[in-house]
C-alpha cells in the first residue's frame, strides 16, 4: 500500500460515491442540561451512501492523499486548514472497496492526513460524521477524536427522523 499526494489538476471535481453499512444509530436529542445520546440498533443492517467530489470548492487550502494498491486508487483522505480558527478540517476519509476495509487502509490514511494537519501548525483537527455511521464514529474514537458537537438539522429538516444527525468530532494537537 502506497500513500501519496493526489494531483489537484487530475482529481478536482471528480465524483465518487461513499458507501457504508450500519447496524444502528445514535439517537441524539435535546434534554434539560444539554443533549442525550443513546445507541439504537436497526432490526437489520442498513446500507447508506452519499455522493461527493474530490477537492471541494469550499476548502481553503485542500490537501488530498490517496491510498494506492499498485496503480489503483483504493481510498483517500482530504482536508484543509481553516485559517479563521486555526483548525484543520478532515473533509473526507474514504476506503472505496468494501474488500479493502479492515485491512488498515483507513488507518494509514488517517495517520498521513494527521501528519499533514500537524505540519500546518493548527491547534486542532476536526471532522464530521453522521449519527448512523457507527463504524466511522468508532474509527474516529480509536484515533483519538471525541465528540465536540451536534447539528440536528445540518442536511435537512428531517435529519433526526432519518437517524442522520451531524456529529462534529475533534482532536486537540499538542
Amino acid at each position: 500500500m502506497d500513500i501519496r499526494p493526489l494531483d489537484r489538476e487530475t482529481y478536482a471535481g471528480r465524483r465518487f460515491t461513499a458507501r457504508y453499512r450500519t447496524r444502528g444509530y445514535y439517537d441524539i436529542r435535546g434534554c434539560e442540561g444539554g443533549f442525550r445520546m443513546d445507541y439504537v440498533p436497526f432490526g437489520t443492517p442498513v446500507e447508506r451512501s452519499f455522493d461527493d467530489s474530490f477537492f471541494g470548492e469550499w476548502l481553503e487550502q485542500p490537501v488530498a492523499l490517496g491510498a494506492f494498491e499498485g496503480q489503483e486508487l483504493v481510498g483517500f483522505a482530504e482536508g484543509s486548514v481553516e485559517n479563521w480558527n486555526r483548525r484543520f478540517r478532515i473533509s473526507n476519509i474514504c476506503v472505496f472497496d468494501g474488500a479493502q476495509r479492515g485491512r488498515g487502509v483507513g488507518s494509514l490514511l488517517m495517520d498521513a492526513i494527521q501528519q499533514e494537519a500537524a505540519a500546518s501548525g493548527v491547534r486542532m483537527i476536526v471532522l464530521e460524521t453522521q449519527s448512523c455511521n457507527e463504524n466511522a464514529i468508532g474509527f474516529y474514537r480509536k484515533n483519538g477524536f471525541e465528540i465536540i458537537g451536534f447539528d440536528l438539522y445540518s442536511y435537512s429538516n428531517t435529519d433526526p427522523e432519518r437517524h442522520e444527525v451531524r456529529i462534529e468530532m475533534g482532536k486537540k494537537l499538542d
